[in-house]
């Protein structure tokens, strides 16, 4: 038994990929979307690729083809051959601080978390459920997003709000995409040549969701995101940081409900606010023909990176590292082109031939000579899941 089935469910979307952990072969990988529409599948295994209709809108349907893919296009998914089946939940809360085997108390556990991710959560859950039916005698692991982030302080994760509303409801600062964060981050200190414990540095995960991470010694120590993912940079269309007064403002001036309020700053605000667009490639190409707005959306983006990296360094005390990951991140030389020449300051000195060429590609980016080195991550969660899974079951 060496591979491990890594299933990622969200609400309309089943992401999954077979892989060895140990040589990182990836033998397969597919994606359900459009789940409660016209659903699609896209399985590829080595070289081939196959893009098929899905036989049904839910669920259900979409896991039925996950397994369909892999009857008729291979490898087979012989259980006997399976290690775990490792599956992202979004939201672990202060229960959850590193990967479990799920067992029926775990996901009742995880059903309890749902106030605090009510869109991914119980997507997560189903995932859970439909892979257990089908592959009930193989070890099930939860890897947490929120999990690598319970190493932060009380400083860092406590908001200065009444008591009850922290100890009854369990407001606090959690913090997302923390698989991601792990693997850059420890992943950064091997292309230094350093033991990760030895490192401080900053991560920045920039897609159409956006993060910031403060990793001090292969511990997060402080990140952008909060109770929700809402918080912090902005996204493609979350706004991020924004005064906690607004609420209450535009219910006065405008009537505006806190229904419509959430759907606004979480689907209608960010990039998209900003320039027309949530795509950052539009903002990218529109700002180079010269529309304002796009140039604002940039500038804005940049202007909220800068703060969080720069105050991340002084927390730090000593900052090793920057390393861009994601979407964004791995493939927008303008924007870390931006971002470490107003960094400056800190040490960091951008090679130009470097960052401009080799997209996507792992890389440094900045000179020899810059004391504080910038990389190129492209980041690796399906493998740190499935790392995951093989530690919490007592592997290497």
């Amino acid at each position: 038994m060496s591979a491990v089935l890594v299933v990622n469910a969200g609400s309309s979307s089943l992401k999954y990929e077979l892989l060895d952990p140990v040589s990182r072969d990836r033998l397969a990988t597919g994606l359900v979307e459009r789940i409660g529409g016209d659903a699609r599948r896209r399985h590829r295994r080595g070289r081939k690729s196959w893009e098929e209709p899905v036989a049904g809108h839910d669920h259900r349907a979409a896991f039925d083809a996950l397994l369909d893919a892999f009857r008729r296009h291979g490898p087979t998914l012989d259980p006997a051959s399976l290690l775990a089946v490792g599956h992202r939940v979004v939201h672990g809360g202060e229960r959850f601080t590193a990967p479990v085997v799920i067992d029926d108390a775990v996901l009742d556990a995880v059903e309890d978390l749902v106030p605090l991710a009510p869109l991914h959560n119980p997507a997560n859950l189903l995932g859970i459920r439909l892979a257990r039916r089908a592959f009930g005698d193989v070890p099930h692991v939860a890897v947490f997003d929120t999990a690598f982030h319970a190493t932060m302080p009380p400083a860092a994760y406590t908001y200065a709000v009444p008591a009850e509303w922290r100890e009854r409801h369990a407001v606090r600062r959690y913090g997302f995409h923390g698989t991601s964060h792990a693997y850059v981050s420890r992943r950064t200190a091997e292309l230094l040549g350093r033991d990760p414990v030895d490192v401080n540095l900053v991560v920045l995960h920039l897609g159409n969701g956006a993060s910031a991470c403060a990793v001090a010694g292969g511990r997060s120590v402080d990140t952008s995101m909060g109770l929700t993912p809402l918080e912090g940079l902005v996204m493609g269309t979350r706004s991020g940081d924004v005064d906690p007064s607004l609420p209450a403002h535009l219910a006065r001036t405008t009537g505006l409900g806190l229904e419509d309020y959430d759907r606004a700053l979480n689907r209608e605000s960010g990039l998209l606010a900003l320039s027309g667009s949530s795509d950052w490639r539009d903002v990218v190409a529109r700002r180079a023909a010269g529309d304002a707005d796009a140039a604002l959306a940039f500038d804005v983006t940049v202007h909220r990176l800068v703060t969080y990296v720069g105050g991340y360094a002084a927390l730090l005390a000593r900052l090793d590292a920057l390393a861009f990951t994601g979407g964004i991140g791995e493939h927008s030389p303008d924007l870390r082109e931006a971002v470490i020449d107003r960094l400056g300051v800190l040490g960091l000195e951008l090679d130009r031939d470097a960052n401009a060429g080799h997209e996507g590609t792992e890389r440094r980016v900045t000179t020899d000579a810059s004391p504080v080195a910038a990389f190129v991550v492209p980041t690796d969660e399906e493998l740190e899941i499935a790392r995951e899974c093989v530690a919490v079951l007592g592997g290497a």
